[in-house]
């Protein structure tokens, strides 16, 4: 899923696992009592830029719409004719696949070496699925630059041997290589119905569509068995349930496909496994079930073991698909989701997935229709999203994201986002318990170009409406992220609130501005969150819009590296650039979250911090005593307050009487200015200027308001604060 909105900018000791780069290997590391984030992968990923290399290393870069800022680690090795880049063999292998990229428009192919020796096999390489354009989608530029290529080298290799590869005509860029040992080819299981006995053609050159349809009815309650090879499907499979479809391997069974099974229900009992299905999409195109599932499988399934490829998503599911298990599979360049629990799923398991260069989110609940429940992400891998987020859970009930490592987020997406963005109605809100346990981020956060302001690593996001679930984020571990580690934010720009949110133990490493990025009204808890090489501060605390309210950071005590608050909401925080000195000239209040006891029609508290003197805030009529408060972010060694009402003469003068009081915690106030008159004139501005004493330090600035004798209520246009 995506954003559309619009938004301007506003004038403990580590629990979960954490993560290494050595030798340009990724490898998570966890404490016993712990699981590793991330799935069991059968492969052993070397990024190209640790490698050896004749060609040009490009990147690191985080630009949305550059080559390097989709690739793993940001970094990548761009190769011209006769270049070559030379990997050194991590683990026991038969086999390669490498994600790479190549100018829009051409194709070409890449020698392999093995330890020197030239294969008489090439690696095929094409732009044709990439470079894909969505101009319905705000925000999107041509995206999706990588692709991923795999071949069997016909030989073993063991840890050291090298393989490299060679651009032959074409410049190609190589961004990872993933190094596998292969097992041969299984066996058919007994009394299982072959489709090539039904007809089908290995060879690819046939069409098989009928064959497999017919395999599948003789099939019913058994195993239709799909024979290593290459078999065609012209049209999509229906009416799939009580069967089994098993592959000799995803290297060996190779279904060529755009659409593999598209049906609305199903009784269930569908286990689809060992095989590869491998489409044409090339572009994305919304109204085309262009998946390897769309739709259901019925109660009690499983999809396990596969390889999907050069779809518009693997599996978009609808219906009833209770107790469904995906786990094992491999899910590259698609040109939307990865998967998605399009509504009602309920008791689903999404575990032991490894999903890359992914054109949307990778792995969505969206609760459209009826909630997703009792349904959880658990020990995935997910890299390079190229349009969304890495997990996302838009609305539904008790759901779970556990021990997932994910990287390389871009353009329109966090690591996780926790979410009430609906996009269509019915929509079901996030209810009951979201539990987010034992994920790492690594290098996950973006610009977003519609708000043009960032996106953290981890955000929860009230967007169509307040989160009323528990939202409980435990075990977090969050690497280089460009921009913030967790945000909390109402990116439909209305203001609901983000609360009822637990963070416990986390490790924030290198983050390139703020750990906690608060852009909305609400609370959130944090306990045994501790912090590194924090870029600019440790909390930007600026609730939008101006006056919806305040966020509330409650120190549950262990948490270290990052007790700044970044002083400017008017400003965003530049990736380590560090908290710059106060200026004492500006106005501390402006566009910060102002409260009051009450308030009199469309004349909100946020009217006197929006910089403009001609709206104002005023209290409910006839009601002395009443207060206003802004909250300054961060203690301020406040010196002057500027009150203003509107300039127009249409106001008559007046004196509003008047004490001022200060905080630092919210809660326990102390006098810092006694009741006394300010007069309020037309004629010399309509403003009143108050000195403090020296030695004040707020962050809450509270105005208490007994009389005014122009008006039987309390009034301001603007309250300015400054250093000096």
């Amino acid at each position: 899923m995506h954003s559309n909105s619009l938004r301007s900018v506003r004038s403990m000791p580590a629990i979960g696992a954490a993560v290494a780069l050595a030798a340009g290997l990724l490898v998570t590391l966890a404490p016993a009592a712990h699981a590793a984030a991330g799935a069991d992968l059968p492969f052993t990923s070397v990024e190209a830029e640790s490698a050896t290399t004749t060609g040009t290393k490009i990147g690191p870069d985080h630009t949305q719409g550059t080559i390097a800022s989709e690739a793993s680690g940001r970094q990548a090795v761009r190769l011209g004719a006769g270049q070559r880049v030379e990997f050194t063999v991590p683990r026991a292998a038969n086999a390669v696949n490498v994600s790479y990229n190549v100018p829009d428009g051409q194709s070409g192919s890449l020698n392999v070496y093995v330890n020197g020796t030239k294969l008489a096999k090439t690696l095929a390489v094409t732009s044709k699925y990439s470079y894909v354009d969505t101009s319905w989608i705000a925000g999107a530029k041509t995206h999706h630059f990588f692709d991923n290529a795999r071949l069997l080298l016909g030989q073993n290799v063991q840890p050291g041997d090298k393989i490299a590869v060679e651009a032959v005509s074409t410049q190609v860029t190589v961004d990872v290589a993933d190094f596998e040992q292969v097992a041969a080819a299984a066996t058919k299981p007994a009394g299982a119905v072959s489709v090539t006995d039904k007809g089908a053609d290995p060879s690819g050159q046939g069409d098989s569509t009928q064959a497999f349809r017919s395999a599948i009815a003789a099939a019913q309650g058994g195993v239709v068995w799909i024979p290593p090879g290459d078999y065609r499907l012209t049209s999509s499979l229906s009416g799939v349930q009580n069967v089994t479809l098993q592959g000799a391997g995803s290297w060996h069974s190779v279904v060529h496909t755009s659409r593999f099974i598209d049906q609305s229900s199903s009784s269930g009992g569908v286990h689809l496994k060992d095989f590869a299905v491998i489409g044409e999409v090339t572009e994305r195109v919304d109204s085309n079930p262009d998946n390897f599932v769309n739709g259901s499988l019925g109660p009690g399934s499983s999809v396990s073991g596969m390889w999907l490829q050069h779809l518009k998503v693997g599996l978009w599911l609808t219906g009833n698909n209770d107790n469904l298990v995906v786990e094992n599979n491999r899910v590259l360049d698609t040109t939307a989701d990865g998967l998605n629990l399009n509504g009602n799923a309920r008791g689903v398991r999404v575990r032991n997935n490894f999903l890359r260069n992914n054109g949307d989110d990778a792995l969505a609940m969206w609760s459209l229709y009826s909630p997703d429940t009792n349904s959880s992400f658990e020990n995935n891998t997910i890299s390079q999203p190229n349009l969304a987020n890495g997990i996302a859970i838009y609305g539904g009930t008790d759901l779970a994201v556990k021990n997932n490592l994910i990287s390389d987020t871009n353009a329109l997406g966090s690591g996780i986002a926790i979410s009430n963005q609906k996009f269509l109605d019915p929509f079901s809100p996030l209810a009951g318990t979201i539990t987010v346990s034992g994920n790492t981020l690594v290098r996950a956060g973006a610009m977003n170009p519609n708000w043009q302001h960032p996106m953290g690593a981890l955000r929860v996001d009230s967007y169509d409406s307040a989160i009323e679930a528990n939202v409980s984020i435990t075990g977090t571990t969050i690497t280089d992220s460009p921009y913030s580690a967790f945000e909390f934010v109402s990116g439909g720009g209305h203001g609901y609130a983000t609360k009822n949110i637990t963070v416990d133990g986390a490790t924030v490493r290198n983050t390139g501005t703020v750990v906690v990025q608060a852009e909305s009204q609400g609370a959130a808890k944090f306990s045994n969150v501790q912090a590194t090489g924090v870029g600019a501060a440790g909390v930007y605390n600026c609730p939008y819009p101006a006056g919806s309210g305040t966020f509330t950071l409650t120190d549950g005590g262990g948490n270290a590296g990052w007790s700044s608050t970044w002083g400017d909401c008017s400003t965003w925080p530049q990736p380590g650039q560090g908290n710059p000195d106060p200026d004492p000239t500006r106005n501390l209040a402006k566009g910060r979250p102002a409260t009051a006891t009450g308030s009199q029609d469309v004349y909100t508290p946020g009217k006197a911090v929006d910089g403009d003197a001609s709206t104002y805030w005023e209290s409910t009529n006839n009601a002395f005593p009443q207060a206003w408060t802004v909250d300054l972010g961060s203690s301020q060694a406040v010196r002057r307050l500027v009150l203003k009402l509107p300039p127009a003469t249409a106001w008559q003068a007046r004196t509003q009487t008047l004490s001022v009081q200060g905080s630092t915690d919210g809660s326990a106030y102390s006098t810092v200015l006694a009741s006394q008159g300010y007069r309020f004139d037309p004629a010399t501005g309509n403003t009143a200027t108050v000195t403090l004493p020296s030695g004040t330090n707020l962050r809450y600035l509270k105005l208490n308001v007994t009389a005014n004798t122009g008006w039987p209520a309390a009034q301001f246009s603007e309250v300015e604060a400054y250093l000096n």
